[in-house]
């Protein structure tokens, strides 16, 4: 195990500090920051309490701590380098900095990149957040320190690449004389899942509670066995989603999910229709790409014996066989144009009827549909009818890819290696740290999706016992991300950079030659993406700026071309 000195050079990290009066702006990492009065933050917080219950806030500010935890980390590891001793020493002192508390180390933190070993454990002294708790509601029976747990969870979990749960065992906001946490892996918790839920969003994975009109509230329940278990995460992007299907399922409303290949809209329509009032009923699926156009009627409303030939004998369809619970129409872009006619009949008349038959059967089904290809553009172009489409899109929910929302990079990786070393009956201690560093620097194009098969194609090729490896995950196929392509001669993982177009050295010659600022900064845009291999993540880290802000500057640029 390594040992973590505490860092007392605040030099390293004011450096990156930055105040523009003049500007109105304070930027961190390049970050623009907020300094606000303590007891205003400390009034917000004791709104959200006071209107939403203890539960629930406890949960918002322990999820908005890991997304701090997580952002820093990400920014620490690019400005200070991927020695992972220093950017862990480095974290503490940070938050110190922000000002939420005094770290002080009662055994050195230490770890170990090759198995995921982790122990840490801190004394919080002055912590802002069990003053702002102690003085709005006095002393408490549980810790009250819940952004700065997150923040820890979060930072701690994205430099070790995998789940890193930290606890309160003392806090000032119930009494003891300082804050102390204990850090370590999540699965070396016994019980681990009341600290859990608060990462998550629990009353989105359990079904609805009925209203209850006495003050003194149960503890929450667990989540039931039949909610999927890789459908985590704790990202701002996933929390959206969860938060808008958590609306709709009390509801009957048409859902459409949204997204590309791979992000999980099956698992989250099986989410949908287990916490909706239709959750007895059946969850019947349809891949309406999967089914031969002159077949798409007969699966989608039935079919009458003698219908055609071939049709010895009468078959409900898909609607008929969703009775009472919920039809789900992936890919539905897919449907040929008179299926299209027949299924916004379906939807406007709740009645379908089968091939060869004049009989009409009334229905009670919820329609859930999804697509990865933009329907409006399919209506433009004659493909996908209007009035079908605007039947669909009643509430549309936009699944991002994971590329957008890698704070649930770690999360997924520690559910698909638990369930696959489960299902193989192998032993994985866990990922090295450059295996870390690579999941989180791959831009995804098969989402969650291609996640999931790269975890287990690992843990196939792994040792037992052993730990996942960048030759493990990746098959060599994917384009990389240029800084996880080789092994430096000293043992650090280093960029495998290709040649780049030549750059004129004289700035002079350059301004000669640019054309004007904007010719200059589109080449420089060119530059990048050709040494990334036209990988925007990567030209954005070169070029020191956010992937979002590359990617307007480009458009931006590409109107003016």
């Amino acid at each position: 195990m390594t040992l973590i000195a505490e860092s007392t050079d605040d030099r390293v990290l004011a450096g990156h500090l930055h105040f523009s009066p003049d500007t109105g702006h304070i930027q961190l990492f390049d970050q623009r920051m907020l300094l606000m009065h303590g007891f205003s933050v400390a009034a917000l917080r004791h709104e959200i309490v006071e209107r939403l219950g203890q539960e629930k806030a406890r949960e918002i500010f322990t999820r908005l701590g890991y997304q701090q935890g997580m952002a820093d980390a990400l920014h620490l590891r690019a400005h200070e380098g991927e020695e992972l001793s220093r950017v862990l020493a480095l974290g503490p002192r940070l938050r110190e900095i922000e000002g939420f508390v005094r770290n002080q180390a009662i055994d050195r933190m230490q770890f170990n990149a090759r198995t995921g070993e982790f122990w840490g454990d801190y004394y919080w002294q002055a912590s802002w957040e069990a003053e702002a708790h102690l003085a709005h509601f006095g002393v408490c029976g549980e810790p009250a320190c819940w952004m700065m747990v997150g923040y820890a969870c979060g930072f701690t979990t994205s430099l070790m690449g995998r789940p890193i749960l930290w606890r309160e065992t003392e806090c000032v906001a119930m009494g003891h004389a300082r804050c102390r946490v204990v850090g370590r892996p999540l699965e070396e918790w016994e019980d681990a899942a009341a600290d859990l839920r608060f990462m998550q969003i629990e009353d989105f994975v359990s079904p609805p509670r009925p209203v209850r009109t006495h003050a003194t509230m149960p503890p929450p329940a667990p989540p039931p066995a039949n909610i999927l278990p890789d459908l985590v995460g704790a990202s701002a992007p996933f929390n959206a989603v969860a938060h808008k299907i958590k609306r709709v399922a009390t509801t009957n409303a048409t859902v459409l999910f949204l997204g590309e290949s791979g992000v999980g809209k099956e698992r989250f329509t099986t989410t949908l229709h287990a916490i909706s009032r239709r959750a007895g009923g059946p969850l019947v699926s349809l891949n309406c790409a999967a089914i031969p156009a002159e077949l798409v009627e007969a699966e989608l409303f039935g079919v009458e014996k003698g219908a055609y030939t071939g049709a010895t004998a009468a078959r409900p369809g898909k609607f008929e066989r969703a009775e009472g619970g919920t039809i789900f129409l992936d890919e539905v872009s897919s449907l040929p144009l008179s299926a299209q006619g027949k299924l916004l009949r379906v939807l406007q008349e709740r009645e379908v009827e089968r091939v060869g038959d004049t009989r009409v059967r009334r229905v009670d089904v919820r329609v859930v549909a999804a697509a990865n290809r933009d329907l409006r553009a399919e209506v433009a172009a004659g493909r996908f009818r209007e009035d079908l489409f605007f039947r669909l899109n009643v509430f549309p929910i936009e699944i991002p890819p994971l590329r957008e929302r890698r704070e649930d990079i770690p999360l997924l990786v520690n559910v698909f290696v638990k369930r696959t070393t489960e299902r193989l009956g192998k032993t994985i201690s866990g990922l090295t740290q450059r295996a870390a560093e690579a999941l989180w620097a791959y831009d995804w194009p098969g989402n969650v999706r291609e996640l999931e098969n790269m975890i287990e194609r690992a843990v196939i090729l792994a040792d037992e016992g052993g730990t996942l490896d960048v030759r493990h995950l990746f098959s060599g196929e994917e384009a990389l991300a240029p800084r996880v392509l080789h092994l430096a001669a000293d043992g650090h993982l280093d960029a495998d950079t290709p040649a780049a177009p030549s750059v004129p050295d004289d700035l002079g010659a350059l301004l000669a030659q640019s054309g004007g600022l904007e010719s200059l900064e589109t080449q420089l845009f060119d530059y990048a993406l050709k040494s990334s291999n036209g990988n925007i993540s990567a030209a954005a880290r070169l070029l020191k700026l956010r992937r979002g802000q590359l990617e307007y500057r480009l458009k931006k640029t590409r109107r003016h071309e």
